[in-house]
């Protein structure tokens, strides 16, 4: 177990979806650098990976105009429209976003069949039903909150994954909350405390791995000191320092054993002033 000061925080927020981001791009960045994707910046300090082939892209946009932190895209031709997007909102867990790089530099080394696999009811590994297995396997629960749209709710009903039904708007999918996938925190989607969406084709194991990060059990990291980075209703718990070890009596017993022999009195050498010498040691920093 990681001692506590070496820990990015100094309180565990559960649950997870409570937690707010990190602020710290680079964790999610990550996976993605490590296969050599290219990193560039902008003037403002907008961050942007480019897969090699150019059909996979990321944009890392503190400053964008709007609160999507975070935009993903694929593309079937680098030179046509996006076949899939993804945004993650500024207020969302950074370990969210992590989870999809991380999932999708496992599908970019497997090729275009599957970082470009469209969902296809009824396939054995690309069944939008198995986005949703994660949460319905932790206790989420079905809802229906408004007409076309499905819901699965978290058992304290503050975390929504949506998919909504019919026709959508391609372009719509790409640049606001209006896609297929919605995952949201709150108590009113018009004001959620974070959002992520993914459009129609986002390939299933890619949205898999988000709802398996958002419905882990295991808490987050945080600062206590950024109340922000947590909503009142979680669950925060203080890293305490661990307490040393009490030693058995046989261990006592042993070191007893072990220590050394202290030395008759007499025989130790005790400076005074009329002690003659010409040179005395000081101690450490004299």
């Amino acid at each position: 177990m990681p001692h506590p000061d070496d820990l990015d925080g100094d309180v565990y927020v559960s649950p997870r979806h409570l937690a707010g981001s990190t602020h710290t791009g680079d964790p999610a960045l990550e996976p993605l650098r490590a296969l050599g994707w290219e990193l560039r910046h902008d003037d403002l300090g907008n961050a942007y990976l480019n897969a090699p082939d150019r059909k996979v892209r990321l944009g890392y946009l503190p400053e964008g105009d709007d609160d999507g932190l975070w935009r993903i895209n694929a593309y079937r031709d680098a030179f046509a429209q996006p076949a899939w997007g993804v945004c993650f909102n500024d207020s969302c867990p950074t370990e969210f976003v992590t989870a999809f790089t991380t999932a999708l530099a496992t599908a970019y080394q497997e090729g275009p069949e599957s970082y470009l696999a469209r969902p296809l009811v009824g396939s054995e590994d690309r069944d939008p039903f198995l986005g949703v297995v994660p949460l319905l396997q932790r206790g989420w629960v079905i809802d229906r909150p408004r007409w076309g749209v499905f819901a699965i709710d978290s058992p304290d009903g503050l975390a929504h994954l949506e998919y909504t039904t019919g026709d959508l708007d391609p372009a719509a999918e790409l640049t606001t909350r209006d896609a297929r996938w919605h995952l949201w925190a709150g108590t009113s989607v018009n004001r959620p405390y974070w959002y992520a969406t993914a459009s129609t084709d986002t390939p299933v194991p890619l949205l898999a791995a988000v709802t398996d990060s958002v419905s882990d059990p295991a808490p987050l990291l945080r600062w206590k000191q950024d109340g922000h980075s947590y909503q009142a209703a979680a669950h925060v718990t203080p890293i305490t320092q661990p307490r040393p070890r009490v030693p058995t009596p046989l261990e006592a017993s042993r070191a007893a054993h072990h220590r050394p022999v202290a030395l008759a009195s007499s025989s130790i050498l005790r400076w005074t002033t009329s002690t003659s010498t010409g040179r005395r040691t000081h101690g450490p920093g004299r």
